[in-house]
């Protein structure tokens, strides 16, 4: 039999302290308190919750706005159940303390607790995730971030080019403004050349180091994911475990860097096989409703990182297999652009890898359905 919360607890979290508020099952506050953003203020803050209660971690659940980090890890290690709120969710539950939308971080931890309290069945439980996957997570942001300084560093080196349109220049060519650079020298004031070498040099120098560490991010990106095709318990399926792995590489469109972005970011949703909650990436539409009104926009608010991974899932999707393809076709005759199309297709990716894990099978281009969809 499933006992009943006797105290319910928000944590309104920030960079360098968190405000915790404790209620209980009438809605009344306990007390409140900060704490550090340290190990010692979130080991604190772990046992302050059920202090003189006599109650245990795993009857007092926690609200967080966040689904990951430190003071997730630190309440999930101890035993406290985690519930992630969204902001947005956030946001409308506030509206029942103050109409005014007024906001500080003592309000928002009671809104957060007193949101578990009345809504938890709304809200989603954080399991607990694979160390793998969080190593996996880490690099595969690290190779994101190490593809941005390299294109940054490798456009400086290509600056040529871009002076020459910045200042419509046409009748020369970047290939010939550098023939004319590496024949005879042009006599300039002494140390000019001297600064201008030492200034490309260090650009390139960067260029090269930046490409180096790339390479080995992706490199343990690969280690990583054989290491999750490869391992697991075979009687229990991990969090992003050897199945998800070997299905979702199966579909078309999914590299390397996709799949780890899709094991990394969407690690929960991808566990439960929740279709719905995948789609919150950018490719489920917002519909506003009001009488005989009817908008459909673009969903804004999505994981940057997994709607970027979607998208380029979808443009290979369209390149190599024919059913996405197809649909594709289908949509641009409709009179839809390209990246409405695409986000169509990526729909349609993401409920077929959720049916996939579900039934632990994989991608099969010659499957009745998929020659239908065709």
């Amino acid at each position: 039999m499933v006992r009943e919360p006797i105290l319910f607890v928000g944590v309104d979290w920030a960079s360098e302290t968190h405000h915790v508020c404790v209620v209980g099952p009438d809605g009344a506050m306990r007390r409140e308190r900060t704490f550090r953003h340290c190990g010692a203020g979130l080991a604190e803050m772990a046992e302050w919750i059920v202090a003189g209660t006599g109650a245990a971690a795993e009857d007092v659940p926690v609200a967080i706005e966040v689904p990951h980090g430190p003071v997730v890890e630190s309440l999930m290690d101890r035993g406290y159940p985690v519930y992630a709120v969204n902001p947005k969710q956030l946001d409308r539950f506030r509206d029942r303390f103050s109409p005014a939308g007024a906001k500080d971080d003592s309000r928002d931890a009671r809104v957060l607790a007193d949101a578990l309290r009345t809504d938890r069945h709304r809200l989603r439980r954080i399991d607990p995730v694979d160390p793998t996957v969080v190593e996996l997570r880490e690099w595969s942001r690290s190779a994101g971030e190490l593809t941005r300084d390299r294109a940054r560093l490798a456009n400086r080196v290509r600056e040529v080019e871009r002076f020459l349109k910045r200042h419509r220049i046409r009748r020369i060519t970047a290939d010939r403004v550098l023939e004319l650079l590496r024949a005879t020298p042009v006599p300039v004031a002494p140390g000019t050349t001297e600064a201008a070498v030492a200034h490309i040099r260090s650009a390139s120098e960067r260029l090269r180091l930046a490409q180096r560490q790339l390479r080995g991010a992706r490199r343990e990106i690969g280690r990583l994911l054989r290491r999750l095709a490869d391992g697991g318990d075979a009687g229990a399926e991990p969090p992003g475990g050897q199945r998800d792995v070997t299905i979702l590489s199966s579909m078309p469109g999914v590299g390397r860097t996709v799949l780890a972005t899709l094991l990394a970011e969407a690690t929960q949703p991808l566990r439960r096989r929740d279709y719905q909650a995948l789609r919150l990436c950018g490719v489920a539409p917002v519909t506003r409703r009001s009488g005989k009104s009817i908008l459909v926009v673009r969903r804004l608010a999505a994981h940057p990182r997994l709607r970027d991974a979607v998208y380029h899932w979808a443009r290979v999707a369209v390149q190599h297999d024919p059913v996405s393809k197809a649909k594709y076709a289908a949509l641009r005759a409709r009179g839809h652009g390209h990246a409405r199309a695409l986000r169509s297709v990526a729909d349609r990716l993401l409920a077929v890898a959720c049916a996939m894990l579900r039934t632990q099978t994989r991608y099969d281009p010659n499957h009745p359905r998929a020659q239908h969809a065709a």
